[in-house]
């Protein structure tokens, strides 16, 4: 049967949110300014949605879009506007979509990788690692590549939306902004290894961290990531 030329299909992506707290102008900018600084090339040309769910009203919605957008974010869509039909309009009438609030990321939405595999450690102990998988090219958004049974290599960039699962360790060679998870058949002594950390979401066996709760320090660095007494650890990479 003939592929169709296009499909339409729903799916998961986790996107930075930008909160804006203050309508201020100059204090936007000034605040992006900062806080790019903190970590330059995990921002550059991100994809984000604005949340204005805390400003009551707001009168320069163009000059605020304008200067997000300066910084190198990309603006996916608005989010939070509650009832405000006058910032909604003005939203609408710049290009922007209003989305409604969802969250992306779950712990159902993790642990399924690891429900599913106890079960399967009742037929098999856990399993030996048979083989490493290679991926030389780079992981797109929406991608998933999972090595059953294997250690995975990536020797490329993986985009935000993109996500790595391996029984085995993970290896990331090049920068890592999707999700990453190890250990996916229930063994607790796999590890991950990367070089440019800015990854969604790691896990070892079921145990996970998302973006905001990796250590500041270690976000664009080289780091391994393992459990220790059943804790997410993470070290530089020397």
């Amino acid at each position: 049967m003939e592929k169709k030329s296009i499909e339409i299909k729903g799916s998961n992506f986790t996107l930075l949110v930008l909160y804006l707290n203050n309508e201020n102008v100059d204090l936007i900018n000034k605040s992006l300014y900062k806080k790019i600084q903190e970590c330059p090339k995990f921002f550059k040309n991100a994809p984000v949605i604005v949340n204005v769910s805390s400003l009551c009203h707001v009168a320069n919605w163009d000059k605020i879009k304008e200067i997000i957008i300066s910084h190198g974010f990309l603006i996916v869509g608005v989010t939070g506007c509650k009832n405000n039909n006058i910032l909604k309009k003005n939203i609408i009438n710049s290009g922007l979509p209003i989305l409604s609030e969802k969250k992306t990321i779950n712990s159902d939405l993790i642990s399924d990788y690891f429900i599913n595999a106890q079960k399967n450690i009742q037929k098999e102990s856990i399993n030996k690692i048979e083989k490493t998988h290679i991926i030389d090219v780079p992981v797109r958004s929406g991608q998933k590549i999972y090595a059953k049974h294997a250690d995975l290599i990536v020797i490329n960039n993986v985009s935000a939306g993109a996500e790595l699962v391996a029984d085995g360790n993970v290896h990331i060679y090049g920068t890592i902004r999707g999700r990453v998870l190890a250990g996916a058949n229930g063994d607790r002594t796999r590890k991950i290894f990367c070089t440019e950390l800015f990854a969604e979401l790691v896990s070892i066996s079921g145990e996970y961290w998302l973006l905001d709760q990796i250590p500041i320090e270690f976000i664009g660095k080289s780091a391994q990531i393992y459990l220790k007494n059943k804790f997410l650890t993470i070290n530089f990479l020397s």
